[in-house]
């Protein structure tokens, strides 16, 4: 069935559709892959990255069960996918020495398929970039909706006609904020900040991950690239922050104030993260709105529904969601109004249900006091020999699964 729906939208272009030149924000995961998607359905889509360059770097991700994989497989980068995954196993929790107490197994965290962010977003740009045009180091500056399209103004570029605009641009979306108002109406912080970054492999860690938990802090490092190097992970409880969220300076200054002397390899890390090329550092949040669409605007993966770098669902939330999006404005040969309503109608649930994945995750990753780090310590080394140990990736599993996806045809096939 797969093939079938790759050679029936394969580069087909549709006379009949309407509103074909799309501009997308954001090029890390649900800006491509809504590239791809709109390029097979008969649109020209234009992506525009802050960034002067793909973004290396970033924590893993992960995809889990056919839903996922049904889209990966569809767009011809399983393999490719597969080739790049982490081989992530299971992830130890230590004490200060370094000796383990409890072991969580990869299923929990690596799901089917683990891949790092970065190399995620070097396959997706590779599958794109001969039929989008990608311009990187610049950024949307405002847009002037009318009855025909929209007018879109750059910080670098000239101002450009598109007639429809997609914000694929993350948890702090510049086009979120131009088409529905401030982030503070949207975004929910969960009291925790992350800071993630490329170090080497010093504990020799063999496709295996460690974790050290203090009250209220998680320090964690795991290995990535076949072992050649490792990733440093920070957790820590906060209140939001009144931080620039491109100072990295700064940023570095509050994890040194937090994590000095908080035992395990923290310090060493610390002393390394100066060295990062690929440093990290942002809150933790979720993305609830009412309407993810506007008029000729829509909002796609994190910018729209972002679940928490914490619930291990937004990457494959994002594949969903771009799949959808496109699929629509296909079957509604481009009529966003149609289009844009069956869409949020098809993902809303399925976005909610990934949403609760991250609820309540950010008191147990860095719990607030040093009485309940040792209690989850303390459990986390039983577990393993409870009846409900699977229990936490089973429901992973059935709730990153839990969508029917229906196959778009190119020039659009359900009724109007």
């Amino acid at each position: 069935m797969d093939n079938a729906l790759n050679n029936a939208s394969e580069n087909v272009v549709n006379d009949a559709v309407a509103n074909r030149n799309v501009l997308i924000s954001g090029a890390s995961v649900a800006g491509p892959a809504l590239a791809y998607w709109l390029h097979r359905h008969g649109f020209t889509p234009t992506v525009v990255e802050r960034a002067p360059a793909l973004r290396d770097g970033g924590y893993a991700v992960d995809f889990r069960g056919e839903a996922h994989l049904s889209i990966l497989r569809r767009m011809g980068i399983l393999d490719d996918i597969e080739r790049a995954r982490t081989g992530m196993g299971s992830m130890s929790y230590v004490n200060s020495a370094g000796r383990p107490l409890a072991e969580l197994p990869a299923d929990l965290f690596a799901g089917d398929v683990e891949i790092l962010r970065g190399d995620l977003a070097r396959i997706l740009y590779d599958a794109t970039k001969e039929h989008t045009e990608y311009v990187f180091g610049d950024s949307v500056t405002s847009l002037a909706e009318d009855a025909d399209g929209v007018t879109v103004t750059f910080e670098r570029g000239e101002p450009r006609r598109f007639d429809l605009v997609v914000g694929a641009d993350g948890l702090h979306s510049t086009t979120r904020r131009l088409a529905f108002g401030p982030e503070e109406d949207y975004v929910r912080h969960l009291g925790v900040y992350c800071a993630i970054f490329t170090t080497a492999n010093h504990l020799g860690l063999d496709h295996h991950g460690h974790a050290y938990r203090t009250a209220n802090r998680l320090v964690a490092m795991y290995s990535a690239r076949h072992n050649t190097e490792a990733k440093a992970v920070f957790y820590f409880g906060s209140p939001i922050l009144d931080l620039d969220r491109r100072d990295v300076a700064r940023q570095q200054a509050v994890l040194v104030e937090q994590f000095t002397g908080n035992g395990w390899q923290s310090d060493r890390l610390l002393r390394d993260m100066r060295f990062a090329p690929d440093f990290y550092f942002d809150s933790v949040g979720q993305v609830r709105m009412d309407a993810w669409t506007r008029g000729r605007v829509a909002l796609v993966g994190d910018a729209a529904y972002c679940p928490s770098s914490l619930s291990g669902m937004g990457s494959g939330l994002a594949l969903v969601g771009a799949y959808v999006l496109a699929g629509e404005l296909a079957d509604a040969h481009g009529d966003h109004r149609v289009a844009f309503a069956r869409y949020e109608r098809e993902v809303r649930a399925y976005a909610e249900r990934c949403q609760k994945m991250g609820d309540g995750v950010a008191k147990l990753m860095v719990p607030g006091n040093r009485f309940l780090a040792s209690f989850l310590n303390r459990y986390y080394r039983i577990m393993p020999y409870l009846p409900g140990r699977n229990l936490p990736a089973k429901i992973a599993r059935k709730t990153a699964q839990n969508i029917t996806l229906r196959d778009y045809a190119a020039n659009g096939a359900r009724s109007q």
